[in-house]
């Protein structure tokens, strides 16, 4: 009985969160707890060992796309909502599972900052185990989507409270905007058409080649073959590989993704793959926006790769497409 109230005092919380959507929010809220990544699961354990819980770590635990080895898109961590107490409420991201006869309008509900923050809490509320798995079958993409924007989010957030602002003038040059690198990341390389910008530790590399090319106005622009094709020109002739005749190109083990983004009022393609060091063993995994130029001249070219040899590659990579994700138009001078 006291675990059923507990539950049922969870509900009451986001119920009474969604209700005071236009009051003011809450002040001074604590930030956040876990690892980038992860996502707590509240659940009973018989839906979590039945249908339920295969349909969710079907969605949220499938691979992580274009890794040199199996890593999940999430890492899950599930618990009962008798468990469910202080210490687990702050965590960064929040699946809360409430299957009750009496619910009469199965949803999925989506919330910011319920206990701390920055978080994310997602509500999926149904009368039985059928119409829960139906809610995660039609509602899929959008809590995948939801769960990718809150880790973005953060990774930007702090790319711009911690920004390194001495690499905006170099980018700001070559592209006619900047992204958000936060503190440790160096410009690397720098020609009239070209910039390689790292961060590297003793066993880590996370780094940005940027470049551009002339547009033809078709679709040639932002095929797969093209950019493939103009981007192993721009490695090959500025990023070298540590021995003579070595430079880094796209790997041929796994066909690169290209996929078509619109986000934020900005288009580009984004394309998705594994690099390699030709002639050498170095590669790892990258991903790359392309876009026009402002003025529609040219193709511009971000491209961020990871080099982690000692370590898994997810949370190295989601730190690089996300400050992708930051781009923005201007020189972003705040005098």
């Amino acid at each position: 009985m006291k675990k059923i109230t507990l539950w049922l005092t969870v509900i009451a919380a986001i119920i009474a969160a969604v209700s005071c959507k236009n009051q003011d929010r809450k002040p001074l809220l604590p930030s956040i707890s876990g690892k980038a990544g992860e996502v707590l699961i509240v659940i009973n354990k018989e839906y979590w060992e039945g249908s339920i819980g295969t349909d969710l770590r079907g969605l949220l635990a499938s691979d992580y796309p274009y890794l040199p080895q199996k890593e999940p898109l999430y890492t899950l961590i599930n618990i009962t909502p008798g468990a469910f107490t202080d210490i687990f409420q702050i965590h960064r991201n929040i699946l809360i599972v409430n299957i009750d006869s009496r619910t009469t309008q199965p949803a999925v509900l989506f919330r910011n900052d319920v206990w701390a923050s920055p978080q994310c809490v997602i509500g999926l509320n149904a009368p039985d185990m059928e119409s829960a798995c139906r809610l995660i079958q039609d509602n899929g993409e959008k809590i995948l989507a939801t769960l990718e924007q809150a880790e973005r989010d953060r990774v930007i957030n702090n790319s711009v409270r911690y920004e390194e602002v001495t690499l905006r003038p170099a980018m700001a040059a070559l592209t006619g905007g900047i992204l958000h690198f936060p503190g440790g990341y160096s410009l690397k390389k720098q020609t009239d058409d070209f910039l390689w910008i790292s961060y590297d530790t003793q066993y880590t590399n996370q780094n940005f080649i940027v470049f551009k090319y002339p547009a033809t106005g078709t679709e040639a622009d932002f095929s797969l073959d093209t950019l493939m094709a103009r981007s192993n020109e721009a490695m090959k002739a500025n990023v070298p590989g540590m021995f003579e005749n070595t430079y880094m190109i796209i790997s041929n083990v796994v066909t690169p993704d290209v996929q078509y983004v619109k986000y934020r009022g900005r288009e580009f393609a984004q394309m998705r793959g594994l690099w390699e060091v030709h002639k050498d063993y170095m590669g790892g995994p990258f991903v790359s926006h392309a876009f026009y130029s402002q003025d529609g001249k040219e193709i511009i070219v971000i491209e961020g790769f990871v080099y982690a040899p000692r370590y898994d590659k997810r949370h190295y990579l989601r730190q690089v497409e996300s400050i992708l994700y930051s781009f923005e138009w201007g020189s972003g001078n705040t005098k």
